[in-house]
């Protein structure tokens, strides 16, 4: 897929200076070529025409760009365009089927909304977590997602122009693989790189102890946090993750950031008739997260093969809605967009297109 070549994007303007001077070139070229890469948006070092000829065909040698585009797209009635983009991976799982070393897929969504339009991105290719009521989840493991592998959804989106925010709520737990997380991140939101604002950008997780607290502590970024049930027992049930970081520790955490100006705490919140849109349920949530500056995304469950969950329907939703907002929990109910392509929340899986590859 890269010839033995090493990628450039995903570098940050250090790496690309380090990059510079081992070729023998000048440490001002590396900041030259991070405006041809986060800038410019190049796809080939031949377009960065203010390196002379030689040191473009000296750092052609050796690195690529790397921009890989998507090579598939479903498009949806609702404008939701489903992306499909090859990837590079790191610590690629030995236990991934069929094989190790098989072609890796990710799926990335565009969610066009007026003049908002966002895009919700993967981490991961599969995911360990498991959560019981989450297709990709049903996937497995089986690669972690470099920075470039990350940054690649945004830079060879088609409509990437058009873009306001991006969500990492796509394939993959974050934290499970933080440090290209945090990367892509940075050069996201770096005055010599995309100079994004951190508001733009949104990063979820079902909570990672360690992993969260460090994220929050290095990144400016909103924060989204899959809670799904106030009780443990029952959130243990739907999500394993809560026997290692329990949603009462995720939240004691949350309450220790300031989420009153520029930052945002959201919950995301997937219903399920009668299991967790009760009134019990809404008086642990309003008890949970009491005193915390944040808000709550009630969820339409989308069904997945082989699980018996009941989705509420809008009713239940609103009464769950309601309760919450009178007891000072704001609190929306998300819209679904993209169901009739497998691109809605729980739905994103490359299990099968990568069996056709092989």
């Amino acid at each position: 897929m890269n010839n033995g070549k090493k990628v450039l994007l995903g570098m940050t303007t250090d790496e690309l200076k380090a990059v510079a001077k081992s070729l023998g070139m000048p440490a001002f070229t590396g900041g030259q070529m991070a405006q041809w890469l986060y800038v410019k948006q190049v796809r080939s070092i031949d377009e960065m025409t203010n390196l002379s000829k030689a040191n473009r065909e000296k750092l052609s040698e050796a690195y690529m760009v790397g921009a890989m585009d998507p090579i598939d797209c479903q498009k949806s009635v609702d404008g939701t365009i489903k992306y499909l983009f090859p990837v590079r991976c790191s610590d690629v799982s030995e236990e991934a089927a069929p094989s190790p070393h098989a072609p890796k897929f990710v799926e990335t969504v565009f969610i066009p909304d007026g003049e908002r339009a966002t895009l919700c991105v993967s981490c991961q290719v599969g995911c360990k977590m498991n959560c019981l009521f989450c297709q990709t989840g049903k996937q497995g493991f089986e690669g972690q997602l470099t920075a470039a592998d990350i940054l690649n959804q945004i830079y060879s989106l088609p409509e990437r122009d058009q873009l306001t925010n991006v969500v990492f709520m796509g394939q993959g737990e974050p934290m499970d693989n933080l440090d290209n997380v945090l990367k892509a991140t940075q050069l996201l939101t770096a005055a010599d790189a995309f100079a994004w604002s951190p508001k733009r950008i949104t990063v979820s997780s079902v909570g990672i102890k360690g992993k969260l607290k460090r994220f929050l502590d290095e990144s400016q970024c909103h924060v989204a946090i899959s809670m799904h049930s106030p009780l443990h027992e029952q959130r243990a049930m739907l999500m394993p993750a809560e026997r290692a970081m329990s949603i009462g520790e995720v939240v004691e955490l949350l309450k220790q950031y300031d989420f009153t100006h520029q930052r945002r705490c959201s919950f995301e919140y997937i219903c399920f008739a009668g299991m967790n849109d009760t009134l019990r349920h809404g008086q642990a949530i309003v008890k949970l997260v009491k005193g915390l500056e944040c808000r709550i995304n009630l969820i339409r469950f989308h069904t997945i093969p082989n699980v018996d969950l009941p989705g509420a329907d809008e009713q239940r939703m609103e009464k769950l809605r309601d309760y919450l907002t009178s007891h000072g929990v704001f609190t929306t109910i998300r819209a679904s967009r993209g169901q009739d392509i497998f691109a809605a929340c729980g739905l994103l899986s490359t299990a099968k297109k990568e069996s056709i590859t092989q």
